[in-house]
């Protein structure tokens, strides 16, 4: 499951769920600006960046998502950074926050930056030692959606939903977090289809989420259904294909589309190739 685009949807949408989960108030989010820095004369991107858009008090976060083992992270996340201040020398103090899927992942050696988590300059966070998902703010059991299990995502999908419903009053914020939740699904669960993942929710609200519109349009261009599918294997292979245009839509690159569906590459370039032009002006 690709996981960068969506943290990074969830800290540029909804930045107070970042906030929350380094234990600080959701609303410290009004006094930063989120965004992605690469360093120049580097290869180095470092994968977010809360800036305080005011007040040299407020130190600056360096944000790492890391949801596969790399023995180098330590290293090259300080690289980054003090590359950063070396280059832009920012009259703030910093913060490194690095999250996990769980600890298991976490095993690159820090006997060389041991004073940086002493001193709790850099914090660690796994996901699934949050807890229970029914205790934590509503913000940040979605974010713990992407680490559940498949077989308790959907019921913890629907908890979401009520709960996302009855507790955030706000509708601009609402909506964005029904739509995160539709798509961490949709990446979790490629091969069904978008009929299975509406009755998933048993909402007819997320009908007008981004990612339904954008799916049901897709499903108008492709025509319509050429009758039913022959066994459950061959229907699974035909919902991976209708999922090639959303998933690059949602930021996959045609290697990352292919890996997350199990196809070769070259499936996926033949089946946009099939794809009738774009109408956009």
């Amino acid at each position: 499951m690709k996981t960068d685009s969506i943290f990074y949807r969830f800290f540029q949408e909804l930045p107070g769920i970042f906030f929350e989960l380094i234990g600080n108030p959701p609303q410290t989010a009004e006094g930063y600006k989120f965004s992605s820095i690469e360093i120049k004369q580097t290869a180095f991107r470092i994968d977010g960046v809360f800036f305080p858009t005011q007040g040299e008090e407020n130190p600056i976060y360096f944000v790492e998502v890391q949801f596969q083992t790399d023995t180098e992270i330590y290293s090259r996340l300080f690289s980054e950074i003090c590359l950063y201040l070396r280059q832009n020398k920012p009259k703030n103090s910093w913060r490194g926050v690095v999250i996990y899927p769980n600890r298991s992942l976490d095993t690159a050696d820090i006997k060389n930056y041991s004073e940086f988590f002493t001193s709790k300059r850099i914090s660690r966070i796994y996901l699934n030692e949050l807890g229970e998902t029914a205790s934590l703010p509503v913000g940040i059991a979605t974010m713990k959606l992407v680490v559940d299990e498949e077989e308790t995502a959907i019921t913890a999908a629907r908890q979401l939903i009520d709960r996302t419903q009855q507790e955030i009053n706000i509708e601009p914020q609402r909506r964005q977090l029904l739509e995160l939740i539709e798509t961490i699904l949709v990446y979790k669960f490629p091969a069904m289809s978008r009929e299975e993942i509406e009755g998933m929710f048993g909402l007819s609200d997320l009908k007008q989420t981004r990612v339904y519109q954008e799916g049901k349009e897709e499903g108008k261009q492709e025509g319509k259904e050429e009758g039913k599918k022959e066994g459950k294997q061959e229907g699974a292979r035909e919902e991976k294909f209708r999922m090639i245009p959303l998933l690059l839509k949602l930021g996959l690159s045609f290697e990352e589309t292919a890996k997350e569906l199990g196809l070769s590459l070259e499936e996926v370039q033949q089946e946009m190739q099939k794809q009738p032009p774009s109408q956009d002006t």
